[in-house]
């Protein structure tokens, strides 16, 4: 390799060598054949690190990677990785996992890792879980379940009000290295397994419950009504005692009094008196 100084920057270049395959299947040594050159895959650069994109990479693939610095017009020989088989030497991530209480069971629910090309399922096809589960307040008797299909396992038979932890891995049978364990999940047990049909009658008391509620409220709903908005009756001696007393009492505001005046009227020499009411105070005087 051309060694670093200060004065000059050594830049990097990196290839990836693509291996073709052949098969789907994970074949023999001998089953794969060798595509032609190199693909640049990062240049010019300082990095100590190239990351490939995934268009150029397949999750069955085999490559050989190389690397060469380079400073001014120097350039080191190259130097090559050893042949990278995707599906066996890839580094499988932990699996989420998390549980669910129903009486003394634990239902443990486990969810594969985030590939960045692919899925778990698709690149191996076969993989199954290995689940570690213990007592906390016994760390020492730990029970195991190798080789789980589903990813949701119920754990029973726990004892009851007590808390369980769980750890989970993955197992495949095309890479020989596990991936790593899960978080450790605690969960405390409820107290007893409730029967299933308990939980049918409760729903059944309830439905019927609320139907014939509603059926009472619609046939009913005239006598409910009256029940709650009664109509209101005064009694007898209320209405008597009304009937009986003064109507001005009732009204005590008294109204003015009037003050009448007799008028002459003289017309043609004729004078006829009529009597007439006025409130207003009279000024004439007779033989006018």
């Amino acid at each position: 390799m051309v060694p670093r100084d200060e004065e000059t920057e050594t830049a990097v270049q990196t290839q990836l060598w693509n291996h073709k395959v052949t098969k789907v299947t994970h074949p023999r040594a001998g089953e794969r054949s060798l595509a032609t050159g190199y693909n640049n895959g990062c240049t010019n650069t300082s990095a100590l690190k190239c990351e490939f994109t995934s268009s150029s990479i397949t999750v069955h693939g085999s490559y050989t990677g190389r690397v060469r610095a380079h400073r001014g017009a120097e350039s080191s020989s190259w130097v090559e990785s050893n042949v990278i088989d995707m599906d066996r030497h890839t580094f499988i991530g932990p699996p989420d996992v998390t549980l669910h209480v129903t009486g003394t069971s634990l239902e443990v629910s486990i969810k594969d890792p985030v590939f960045k090309q692919s899925e778990l399922r698709e690149t191996y096809t076969s993989a199954t879980y290995n689940i570690t589960y213990w007592k906390s307040s016994s760390k020492e008797e730990v029970e195991t379940m190798s080789d789980m299909m589903q990813d949701r396992v119920v754990l029973s038979d726990l004892d009851p009000l007590s808390e369980y932890c769980v750890q989970v891995q993955i197992i495949t049978n095309m890479n020989p290295r596990p991936s790593e364990y899960s978080d450790v999940v605690c969960e405390r047990t409820g107290d007893v397994d409730a029967a299933p049909w308990v939980a049918a009658v409760v729903a059944f008391v309830v439905m019927a419950t609320v139907v014939a509620l509603v059926v009472t409220l619609v046939v009913y709903w005239k006598q409910i009504s009256k029940f709650l908005c009664p109509e209101v009756v005064l009694p007898p001696h209320f209405k008597e005692s009304l009937l009986l007393n003064d109507p001005n009492s009732i009204y005590p505001v008294s109204l003015p009094s009037e003050h009448c005046d007799h008028v002459s009227i003289v017309a043609d020499h004729r004078t006829e008196e009529e009597g007439g009411c006025s409130t207003q105070p009279d000024t004439s005087q007779d033989g006018g």
